[in-house]
Order: C-alpha cells, then sequence, then structure tokens
C-alpha cells in the first residue's frame, strides 16, 4: 500500500470540506419553502468587501426578493476554518420568510478571504464594522435595525464588535466564547486537544497571521504567556460594561460538552449582562447544536434565533420578550424547562463529605465513601504519570456522540487502578434525580513535584459500577513546594443530567487526561487529604 503523504492530506482535505459543505448546502438550498414564504425569493451574490485596511474580504449576500426594503441587515462571520458558505443555508431562509439582507463572510485569513488569521484582534471587529459599512452602501439595509450571529469564531467577532460598535443592536451566540483565557488554559491546565484542533484547521485552511505564528512557536516551546497576554482583549467578558452600556439583545447558545469553550464561563458571562438576553443550554458538543440549522436545516437554535432577531430587529410581538430567557434541555433528555435566571436552574444542593478510601494490599476495589459529616484526619496517595480509564472524552466527538446517539463518555468504575486514583461512591437515588447547576470540589492534594496536574470526575453508576460522566475539571499546580499541601477549590463544568431511578454518584481523581497536557511525571505520588480545616467534600447542585 503506498503511504499518504502529509502534504496530500493537508490538500486534500480543504477539498473534502468544500465537497461536505457543497453537498449539505445543495440539499438545503434546493428545498421548498413553507408555503407562506413562497411570494419571496431571494438572490445569491459572491461579493468582494474591502476591509478597513484594504484586505479583500469574501463574501455571499442573500437579498430576499419580492419584498420591499429596507431590510434589517444581519452580519455573520464564518467560524474558524470554514469559508462564508457556512451560513448560506440559514441565510437564505431568514431572507425569504423573514425579510433580512444578510452577509456571510469568511473571516480574514480563512479561504478565499485575504489577510491572515488574527484570532477576533481588533483587525476581524474592524472588518466587521467595515462590512456592515458596506452592506449599508450596497444593499438597501435599513441602518437602524442591524444585528450580528456566528458560530464559535463567528460568535465570538459578533459578541466583541457589539461590545464596539453600537449599530448593532442584537447578538446570536453560538458555540461563543466569553473567556479565551478560561477556554484554553482551565486552572491553568493547556487543553491540548482544542489547541491543536484550531492550529491544525488554521494552518490547513487559513494563513496565520503573524501574532498567531508567534503564539505556536511559543507554544510548541512550552510558553501560553502570549496565549494568556492577547487572550483579555479578545474576550468579550472584559467588555461586558460595554455591551450593558449599548443594551445590545444578547443570545446564548451553548452545548453541555463544548469541549473547546466549556459551558460554564458563558453561563456566568450571561449573568453579567444587564440588556435583554436569552439561554439556551443543550446536548453536545462544540458546534453541533447548530450546526445543521447553518446549513438551512430545521433546528430548535436557529428557530429561538430567528425569533430573536424578528422581536429585536423586526419589532414583532412574538412573545419572545416575556417567555422565561433561560432553557435548558437536560445533557441526556429531551425535554426543556425554562428558568428566571441561571441561579434559579439549582434549587437545592446537597454536600458530601469525602471518606477515607480503602487500603487493603490489592486495593482493587479502593473505594470512600460520600457522607453527610465531615470525614477528617485521613490521607490516600496514588501513582502518577500514568493514566486511568476515567476520561473527560474526545472533543468535536464525545459531546456529538451524546447528542445524536444517547452515548454518554462512560466508565466501568472497578476498572479504573486505585494505585493511579482515588475514588468515592455515594448512596444510591432510588427515584432517580436531576443534577442541575455546577459541582464544586474541594481537596487538599500534596505533590511530590514542583509542577503536578490532578483531574476530577463526577459520574452517574449503576449497581455494577457502570456510569456515565457527568461533569469533570482539570488542575494543574504550579510551582508548588514538594510536599507542602495544597488545597484547591474548584468548579466542574456545568450540568444538568437525570440520574436515573437506583443510580448514584461517583467521583474519581487522577493526573492524565488525554484531551489535556499533564504535568504529570511517572514515578511522583500525589497524596489527598482531608484536614479539619478544610474538610475534603463535593458540592452537587440538584433540581428538586
Amino acid at each position: 500500500m503506498t503511504p499518504i503523504s502529509r502534504g496530500a492530506l493537508s490538500g486534500a482535505l480543504p477539498r473534502i470540506l468544500s465537497v461536505l459543505v457543497a453537498s449539505v448546502l445543495a440539499a438545503a438550498l434546493l428545498s421548498p419553502a413553507p408555503a407562506s414564504a413562497q411570494s419571496v425569493g431571494s438572490t445569491i451574490g459572491y461579493e468582494t468587501i474591502v476591509g478597513h485596511d484594504g484586505t479583500e474580504l469574501k463574501a455571499k449576500v442573500i437579498t430576499p426578493t419580492g419584498v420591499e426594503g429596507p431590510h434589517p441587515l444581519l452580519v455573520m462571520p464564518s467560524a474558524w476554518g470554514t469559508p462564508h458558505l457556512l451560513y448560506v443555508g440559514a441565510a437564505k431562509r431568514l431572507a425569504e420568510e423573514s425579510g433580512y439582507q444578510v452577509v456571510t463572510y469568511s473571516s480574514r485569513g480563512f479561504w478565499d478571504s485575504g489577510g491572515g488569521i488574527e484570532v477576533a484582534g481588533p483587525e476581524d471587529r474592524a472588518d466587521a464594522g467595515a462590512v456592515i459599512d458596506w452592506a449599508l452602501a450596497n444593499t438597501d439595509s435599513d441602518a437602524d435595525r442591524i444585528g450580528m450571529a456566528g458560530i464559535s469564531y463567528g460568535a465570538g467577532i459578533s459578541l466583541l464588535t457589539a461590545a464596539e460598535d453600537d449599530r448593532v443592536k442584537a447578538v446570536g451566540s453560538m458555540s461563543g466564547w466569553a473567556d479565551l483565557e478560561a477556554s484554553l488554559y482551565p486552572n491553568e491546565t493547556i487543553d491540548v486537544q482544542s489547541a491543536e484542533l484550531l492550529l491544525l484547521a488554521g494552518n490547513l485552511v487559513g494563513r496565520p497571521g503573524e501574532l498567531l505564528q508567534e503564539v505556536e512557536r511559543e507554544y510548541r516551546g512550552g510558553n501560553v504567556e502570549p496565549i494568556l497576554e492577547m487572550a483579555p482583549d479578545r474576550s468579550a467578558g472584559t467588555k461586558v460594561d460595554r455591551l450593558n452600556a449599548n443594551g445590545t439583545a444578547v443570545m446564548i447558545a451553548h452545548g453541555w460538552n463544548d469541549g473547546m469553550f466549556p459551558v460554564g464561563h458563558m453561563a456566568d458571562f450571561y449573568e453579567e449582562l444587564s440588556g435583554p438576553k436569552r439561554l439556551m443550554l443543550t446536548p453536545g458538543d462544540h458546534a453541533t447544536p447548530e450546526a445543521f440549522g447553518a446549513f438551512g436545516l430545521p433546528n430548535e437554535v436557529w428557530e429561538d434565533l430567528g425569533r430573536w432577531f424578528d422581536h429585536h430587529l423586526k419589532g414583532e410581538d412574538n412573545g419572545i420578550d416575556t417567555e422565561q430567557p433561560v432553557l435548558v434541555k437536560p445533557n441526556n433528555g429531551n425535554e426543556w424547562s425554562s428558568h428566571t435566571d441561571w441561579p434559579s436552574v439549582t434549587t437545592d444542593t446537597d454536600e458530601y463529605h469525602l471518606g477515607e478510601p480503602g487500603k487493603d494490599r490489592l486495593r482493587r476495589q479502593s473505594t470512600g465513601a460520600m457522607e453527610a459529616e465531615p470525614q477528617t484526619g485521613w490521607d490516600y496517595d496514588f501513582r502518577t504519570g500514568i493514566g486511568t480509564t476515567a476520561e473527560s472524552g474526545t472533543v468535536m466527538l464525545s459531546g456529538a456522540l451524546q447528542q445524536f446517539f444517547d452515548v454518554p463518555t462512560g466508565v466501568l468504575l472497578p476498572t479504573v487502578d486505585r494505585y493511579r486514583a482515588a475514588v468515592w461512591t455515594g448512596p444510591t437515588y432510588p427515584d432517580g434525580a436531576r443534577v442541575a447547576g455546577t459541582p464544586e470540589v474541594t481537596f487538599t492534594v500534596t505533590p511530590t513535584a514542583v509542577d503536578q496536574s490532578v483531574f476530577v470526575y463526577l459520574y452517574a453508576i449503576n449497581d455494577r459500577g457502570t456510569g456515565s460522566l457527568l461533569s469533570h475539571a482539570p488542575y494543574t499546580l504550579r510551582d508548588a513546594t514538594p510536599g507542602e499541601p495544597v488545597t484547591v477549590e474548584t468548579e466542574l463544568t456545568s450540568v444538568v443530567w437525570d440520574v436515573p431511578a437506583g443510580h448514584r454518584l461517583a467521583v474519581v481523581v487522577d493526573s492524565r487526561d488525554a484531551r489535556y497536557t499533564a504535568k504529570s511525571r511517572t514515578g511522583d505520588r500525589v497524596e489527598i487529604t482531608s484536614p479539619e480545616e478544610a474538610p475534603t467534600r463535593v458540592s452537587i447542585p440538584f433540581t428538586r
């Protein structure tokens, strides 16, 4: 068999992606419009828009026909690694069903647009403003009714642009981010799968700008400081006051299992917004909850986004402003529930104190209890550097399997190596329970190395120990003093999960996870203790 060279693969991938996108779009675009929209059509043009610095941006311009203007304007920057074709199916529906003028463009540095990738920097936000200027000058768009929307990279650019350009009245953020550091460097732990995937896509179908090239060089050398330095300016969370001052109407849609931009920080960002806002949390991984809707296919997220824009840009009295604004669908369920705000998703919290795991000679089933009262004065150590069967899953894949096939990231608890992990199990829930909110964990760890990573997992398991991952968190101690205890307090990823009747919760702590770069060396050890001043415990949020 003749091996396939990396160069051949790099050249083939963009063509493969183009064919896949074109095939799905063809199915969407050839579908008949609803009967109510038969009198309204649309035209699709391919345009070159000159950016703020002369860079040429390639765009698809979708214009409604059969309806008088001026039209409300929607601008959609492409997602990372994708061209303007991504949203054409959705744009066509928005134009024909609701009369929107839509401009979707390839973000700077990607595909047919010029320039280099600037990672949602000032150039990208200025580009979005230039696209708005072009649309107002070259289409029958209404300057007082402008919205932006996007998936992933496009969501980030939309939020950042709206903070700087008060012409943008409404935004739809799907699988976006508000804190770049918290997303790619959670608890000082590198999310290596996301970083590598983003860099791979950027190099295959884009042209990294000077800053991104420097970031990659330093990252390859183990230095993440350039990433951390550029993150604040590229995080909408640092500009929330400007969004609030502009009164921007912000809708956020996110997947529970988003492997690139964890859901919890978007829920926190939502709570900081003071203007009109809406939050939809649903099963899925990065960009998977809304992907088919982008192609013009039926999709709950895009349907709500259309209603959001209809109300805030067209003034339609469709009731979306009077509905409870926080909608959640369990990660393992199908029914939506609505709430007044994010904190109200949690109605009760149980605090479990973690007892000492058994220390039998073989450690095959060394398991501690999750108890109601503090359990202190114990210690339990395990080896580091080699992982266990407890894992957080694979970015872009694990959440999609949960969303589309109800296949969770699983564990068989008896197979978790107790020489390399600590394990606790809680009481059985005879009638089941709904875990809803953000779990928190407190434990004291004593490393034998200067840098040491630990990973915490929360599972729901049956009586045989077979279970599903509900939530997890990485945590890396840096510049620690070997032999000196450090108390760790951290949140796990937010979740809503229906624990079946007869199941119970389990907590696992180990030292490696394939999603992250772990500072854990073979031969070192970690000791977990539960001192009286900081008992080891986990707080579990519920809806009851």
